[in-house]
């Protein structure tokens, strides 16, 4: 397969970046993306050409670090699938494309594709978590009955890897979509309870210092979104938000 690379290179945060024409040969169907990121960088480098710099680690769409814009899409034409589960069947000889980094206020570019996600670290550290007793005085797992719809739709919003690409496609760079799965999947729960008013003001607040914009109801972040995240957690979270604002004890 031989296709045309449309690269953005960029060598630091304050540089000023283009858009560099890379033509590849050898490409096979069978590659994985980021493979054949792999397979251009060494003939770069045996050209004496500094490598394409991309974030990736696991390879297997769990970790949340591959982040590219190919052709306009998070991640690709896929759906429901990270940049590193892309394959390059979904391209045809002769084609070009276009591989840019995820793009946001919130997300500043380190180098060439590789952004800094560390706002959604310290939204998380904001109140993404449950307060845990390890004194000796801990309470069985099953201590708890949860209901199992309630079960399915927390593990359904903890699924979320943090990749940012509900950030990258919504035209207001809105966080809503990665916040709100960290909120649901304690406040579906009994054990997140506790916190609950707590979690869902502090976690916005932090959100809304990173920069990020709001949510603009057009849902685009579901569906570019690599495991199907639903805009249910969204809803969940405003109406959290709003009774935690309006509470007596704040």
């Amino acid at each position: 397969m031989d296709l045309t690379l449309k690269i953005w290179r960029q060598a630091g945060p304050e540089a000023k970046g283009e858009m560099k024409t890379y033509p590849i040969s050898g490409v096979e169907d069978d590659m994985s993306f980021l493979e054949m990121l792999d397979f251009l960088n060494e003939e770069l480098i045996e050209k004496g050409v500094e490598p394409v710099v991309f974030d990736h680690d696991c390879r297997e769409g769990i970790c949340g670090m591959c982040s590219l814009f190919i052709n306009g899409e998070a991640h690709g034409p896929g759906r429901k699938v990270t940049t590193c589960q892309l394959h390059m069947r979904e391209f045809s000889s002769g084609d070009t494309i276009y591989i840019e980094p995820f793009r946001a206020k919130a997300f500043p570019v380190i180098k060439d594709l590789m952004v800094d996600r560390t706002s959604f670290d310290r939204i998380q550290r904001a109140g993404g978590y449950v307060s845990v007793n390890t004194s000796g005085n801990t309470i069985d797992a099953n201590a708890i009955p949860v209901p199992k719809h309630d079960a399915d739709r927390a593990f359904d919003a903890a699924t979320c890897i943090g990749c940012g690409a509900c950030v990258a496609t919504c035209k207001n760079s809105s966080a809503m979509l990665f916040v709100s799965a960290k909120v649901s999947q304690f406040s579906l729960l009994p054990q997140g309870q506790p916190e609950a008013r707590d979690r869902v003001l502090s976690m916005v607040n932090q959100m809304d210092l990173e920069g990020f914009g709001n949510c603009t109801n057009t849902g685009a972040c579901e569906v570019e979104c690599p495991k199907g995240i639903s805009l249910e957690n969204i809803a969940r979270m405003n109406r959290d938000y709003l009774f935690a604002s309006l509470s007596s004890n704040k």
